[in-house]
């Protein structure tokens, strides 16, 4: 009697332990929440599909890094007094940059950018503000410095909703959702929306021209950690042109809660340059906000 009771225990404890091992393996097996599993994400994904073949396809997905040159117009209140200012852009996907400002004699941009007042020199003056990774840094006639901590928040911000970060990230990330918007008139032009919305609840709007397929605008906000209001950056794209198999915009207009911010006018661009690695290095040799000793 004694024995039978035993193996009864035996065959329960058996099964049990087998039950408790194939549940987590069950679990497991079950596939993941596909949040694009609708018609309307479909169509959204086969609108940006259609854009990225337009912009270039895979030498637009691909290409390492960029160059241009052209004529900067930092506006405050939509307004300047600026002929422009020539400058210089390298980018090196996806995380490092270094914009330069070209022989000029009076520097005086719009803050959030670079911010360092009016500099007056005699003969030229130069200045570069680099970003490599999550660091910034402004160097000046003065030194380097590392870049205003609300500027760097405000240069990564658009970094992560760039373009080159919407269709080589955002898009890849099967935890991001996206839904098709419809017509919409953007900067006189009639384009279709597709709207990006990942896991933090960020999101980007995307204005695709109907004709071109082109970019037109992105759209994105955020709350401003001070007063809680909801701050709204725009990018507007225009004057494509086909550089070395690349459809790539001349004219860049930045939006600040609906206000011009910025406009650079490009007049040359180039791809996939022999750009040395130390372009996007610095260290700081000064602290701006320490006053220079006097001799």
């Amino acid at each position: 009697m004694y024995c039978l009771v035993a193996i009864l225990l035996l065959n329960a404890l058996a099964v049990a332990q087998a039950m408790s091992t194939a549940a987590p393996a069950s679990a497991a097996a079950q596939p993941a929440t596909n949040l694009n599993d609708s018609e309307n994400a479909r169509k959204a994904r086969a609108v940006l599909d259609q854009t990225i073949q337009s912009l270039g396809g895979e030498p637009y997905l691909t290409y390492t890094n960029r160059v241009e040159e052209g004529r900067y117009y930092p506006l405050y209140h939509g307004r300047t007094e600026s002929t422009g200012i020539p400058y210089r852009y390298y980018v090196e996907y996806p995380d490092k940059d270094r914009f330069e400002v070209l022989h000029t004699k009076d520097i005086h941009l719009i803050p959030g950018t670079i911010d360092i007042g009016g500099v007056k020199v005699k003969n030229k003056f130069d200045l570069a503000l680099i970003h490599n990774g999550d660091k910034g840094y402004e160097i000046t006639y003065k030194g380097t410095a590392a870049q205003d901590k609300l500027d760097l928040e405000n240069y990564l911000r658009r970094r992560q909703h760039s373009l080159e970060w919407l269709f080589r990230k955002w898009i890849r990330d099967p935890n991001v959702a996206l839904f098709y918007n419809g017509a919409a008139v953007v900067d006189g032009k009639e384009t279709e929306g597709v709207t990006l919305l990942n896991s933090q609840n960020d999101s980007v709007n995307v204005y695709l021209d109907l004709n071109t397929h082109y970019p037109v605008k992105i759209s994105y906000s955020w709350r401003d950690p001070k007063d809680k209001q909801k701050d709204v950056e725009d990018e507007v794209y225009d004057s494509y042109k086909l550089v070395q198999g690349i459809w790539t915009p001349h004219s860049i207009t930045r939006y600040f809660n609906g206000e011009t911010s910025q406009q650079r006018f490009i007049n040359t661009a180039s791809y996939n340059l022999n750009l040395a690695d130390s372009m996007f290095e610095a260290s700081v040799t000064y602290d701006p906000t320490v006053p220079i000793k006097k001799r």
